[in-house]
């Protein structure tokens, strides 16, 4: 998977769905910010994510939400209940656009193109083994999620799935 920091520029509420953010999002890529749709709305007030680093799941096939395209998943924590839903927090000093890694960064393998992740269903078999533990660091499989500047967190949920 493809997984890297990006920083929301913008963020508004989808002109068609209440329950939906749109998201102008710099991952650092020559093409200039990517337009993200998440259900957030009921979760973070918009001006808590305008200008905050995030966690996105870039390596996605981009799909129409309500009539916009979106490029990639804001990947959060959430609670068994999906009552409490927060976005993932990289450290600070984390670069927009690097690409984070669980366990040793050496053995990370190349990133898979958005046709095999649909195709061979390669979200629908990670996603299950991405977890927040007891001290709130994101993970997989019990490796941690790490950037160049440390571990990513999640806020205040520990024990929680990431999607």
């Amino acid at each position: 998977m493809d997984i890297r920091i990006g920083k929301i520029l913008e963020c508004s509420v989808h002109p068609d769905a209440d329950s939906l953010y749109v998201e102008s999002i710099d991952l650092g890529e020559e093409g200039g910010p990517r337009t993200i749709v998440s259900g957030l709305v009921k979760f973070v007030p918009r001006e808590e994510l305008e200008g905050r680093q995030v966690v996105v799941l870039a390596n996605l096939k981009p799909r129409n939400m309500r009539g916009i395209k979106s490029a990639g998943m804001l990947l959060c924590a959430s609670n068994s209940e999906h009552t409490e839903v927060e976005p993932l927090l990289p450290p600070e000093g984390a670069q927009v656009g690097e690409r984070v890694w669980f366990g040793d960064a050496s053995d990370q393998a190349e990133a898979a193109q958005p046709n095999q992740v649909q195709k061979k269903k390669l979200w629908e078999a990670v996603q299950p083994f991405l977890c927040t533990g007891p001290d709130r660091i994101a993970g997989f499989s019990g490796q941690p999620m790490h950037t160049s500047a440390g571990v990513v967190v999640a806020p205040n949920l520990a024990g929680a799935s990431i999607s």
